[in-house]
C-alpha cells in the first residue's frame, strides 16, 4: 500500500506526467473546444435554413416578460414600435413564464401596463429560467447568474435561431451565443450595468451593502479575493458586450458606467413613461388634510423599501400630532415567492416600528387601480440607491405628485432638477433627510408647491412613450438593414 502511494506521488510530481497534463490541456483547448463550436454553429445554420421563411425573424430575450415592471414596459412599447415599423417581420419573445398563456400575458400587458401590441407575436417558452435567479447562487451570484443566462440562452437558441436577436433584460452573456453560434445580428437595451467600477470601489473600501455581505466587508482577505473576482467578471462582461452590434442604454448613469467598462459607442434612449393621461389628473390647489405618500416600485431588495418605513418613523418624531393624517402607500408587483416574502417582512417591520396604522400595501394592482392611487396621493417617494433611471419617478411627477427620490442615479442625473427657481422635486439620502424634506413640503405654501408641480409636469414630455418609440427605432435600425 505504501509503495503504491509512493508511486502515485512520484508520478504526479514527475516531469513526464506534468508534460502529459500540459499537452492534454492544449489538445483539449485547441481541438475539442473548436470542434464543439463548429459543430454547434453548423447545427444552428442548418436549423435556420430549414425554418427559413420570406419574413425576417426577430427574437427578443425577456425571461420575465409577464412581471409588469418598468423593464417590461420597455419590452412591450419597443415591440409595439417594431411591429408597426417592420410589418414583414415575425416577432418572438423568449420567456420563462411557462404558467401563462400568450393570451394571458397580452391581457396583463394591456391591463397593468396600458400597452396594446399586435397579437401576432409568438412566444418561445423556456423551462430553465430558475438558473438566472440570484437565489440559486448564495455565493458568486454574478458569475452564477451569468452562466445561468448562458444555459438559458442555449435553451432559447435550440428552439429558435432568429435573424435578429435583441436582449431587453441585461443578460449580456447571451449575446455571444447568438452572435457567434447563431450568426445573428445582435442588439441589447441595457437598464443597468451588471457590474460597475463603483461596485468594485465599494468592495475595495469594504462597504457593507445588500450585494456585499458584512462578513466579507469586515475581512481584508475576503475583500481582496472578492475584488479580484469582480475585476475578472468585469473583463468577461466587457468581452460579452463587444458582441452587441447595437447597444441602447436607458440613462446617463448607465451610459457613463458602461462607457467606462465597454469603451464602445452607446445610444442613450430614455425608457417610455406614461405622461399624457397622467398630466391630465386634476390636483387640488390647496394641501389636503389627509396626506397620502405614494411609493411605486417592484418589491425587490435594491428598491430599499425599509428606508421608506424608517423615514416615516423619523417623520412621526418631528410631525407630532399631524402624523395621524399621513399614510404611506407601497404599490408594486411581486415576481415570485421571494418578493412575496419580502412584502411580509416589510409588514412585520411596519408593525415593529408601530406604523401599521400609517402604511398600506397594494400588491399587483391593475392599471386602473394604480390611476386611483395617483389621483388620491399628494407626495411621491422613491428610495433606491443608484436607480438606473426611474420610470416610476417620472410617472409620479407627471401625475402631479410632489416627488422625493434618492440623490443618485437617474433621479439625480436625468430627472429631478433641484435648483431654486427651477425646482422639479426633491432629493434625499438618509431617513432623517427624507423626513425633514417631507415635513418641509407639508408646511410649505400652496403657491410654492403648485409652481413645483407645474414645472415638473411640463418637464416630463422628454420621457414620453412617443419619444421613446422614435429614438428606439432610430437606434435599432442598423439591425434591420
Amino acid at each position: 500500500m505504501i509503495s503504491f502511494v509512493t508511486f502515485i506521488v512520484s508520478l504526479v510530481y514527475s516531469r513526464d506526467f506534468l508534460l502529459f497534463i500540459a499537452l492534454s490541456s492544449v489538445i483539449l483547448t485547441g481541438a475539442v473546444v473548436p470542434s464543439i463550436f463548429f459543430y454547434l454553429r453548423s447545427k444552428f445554420r442548418r436549423q435556420k435554413e430549414t425554418n427559413k421563411t420570406s419574413k425576417l425573424r426577430v427574437g427578443i430575450f425577456h425571461p420575465y416578460c409577464n412581471a409588469g415592471g418598468g423593464g417590461e414596459k420597455v419590452l412591450w412599447v419597443a415591440l409595439q414600435a417594431l411591429q408597426k415599423q417592420y410589418k414583414n417581420a415575425e416577432f418572438y419573445i423568449y420567456t420563462g413564464d411557462i404558467e401563462a398563456t400568450p393570451a394571458e400575458i397580452l391581457e396583463k400587458v394591456d391591463k397593468l401596463l396600458n400597452v396594446k401590441v399586435d397579437k401576432s407575436v409568438k412566444f418561445v417558452y423556456l423551462t430553465k429560467r430558475k438558473w438566472v435567479e440570484g437565489a440559486q447562487y448564495p455565493y458568486f451570484t454574478l458569475l452564477g447568474q451569468a452562466l445561468g443566462s448562458v444555459y438559458l440562452g442555449f435553451e432559447a437558441i435550440n428552439q429558435l435561431v432568429p435573424d435578429v436577436f435583441i436582449d431587453t433584460t441585461g443578460f449580456t452573456f447571451t449575446l455571444p451565443l447568438f452572435k457567434h453560434l447563431g450568426r445573428c445580428k445582435t442588439g441589447c437595451y441595457i437598464h443597468y450595468p451588471t457590474i460597475t467600477k463603483k461596485m468594485m470601489s465599494r468592495v475595495a473600501n469594504r462597504q457593507s451593502m445588500y450585494n456585499n455581505r458584512s462578513v466579507i466587508a469586515r475581512n481584508p482577505v475576503f475583500s481582496f479575493a472578492k475584488l479580484l473576482y469582480y475585476r475578472l467578471f468585469a473583463w468577461l462582461y466587457s468581452l460579452a458586450g463587444q458582441c452587441s452590434d447595437t447597444t441602447l442604454v436607458n440613462s446617463t448613469f448607465t451610459l457613463e458606467h458602461l462607457t467606462e467598462l465597454w469603451g464602445r459607442p452607446l445610444h442613450l434612449v430614455y425608457p417610455p413613461c406614461e405622461v399624457d393621461h397622467l398630466k391630465k389628473i386634476a390636483k387640488p390647489s390647496v394641501r389636503p388634510k389627509k396626506i397620502r405618500i405614494l411609493s411605486l416600485a417592484q418589491f425587490r431588495p435594491e428598491k430599499d423599501h425599509p428606508l421608506q418605513l424608517q423615514s416615516l418613523y423619523e417623520l412621526r418624531e418631528i410631525l407630532h400630532d399631524d402624523f395621524a393624517d399621513v399614510t404611506l402607500v407601497l404599490c408594486g408587483s411581486c415576481r415570485n415567492l421571494d418578493d412575496s416574502t419580502r412584502v411580509a417582512d416589510l409588514k412585520d417591520l411596519s408593525k415593529h416600528l408601530s406604523l401599521e396604522n400609517n402604511v398600506e400595501f397594494k400588491v399587483n394592482l391593475t392599471y386602473e387601480e394604480l390611476l386611483r392611487e395617483f389621483r388620491e396621493a399628494y407626495l411621491g417617494i422613491h428610495t433606491m440607491l443608484d436607480e438606473h433611471f426611474g420610470i416610476s419617478v417620472v410617472e409620479l411627477m407627471a401625475a402631479g405628485l410632489i416627488t422625493l427620490a434618492h440623490r443618485s442615479g437617474g433621479p439625480l442625473l436625468d430627472i429631478i432638477e433641484t435648483s431654486e427657481g427651477s425646482r422639479l422635486g426633491f432629493l434625499a439620502t438618509t431617513p432623517d433627510e427624507y423626513a425633514y424634506i417631507i415635513k418641509y413640503i407639508l408646511t410649505s405654501g400652496d403657491e410654492e408647491i403648485n409652481e413645483i408641480r407645474e414645472r415638473a409636469r411640463a418637464s416630463v414630455d422628454r420621457f414620453s412613450s412617443s419619444k421613446f418609440r422614435d429614438e428606439f427605432l432610430r437606434a435599432i435600425e442598423p439591425l434591420f438593414k
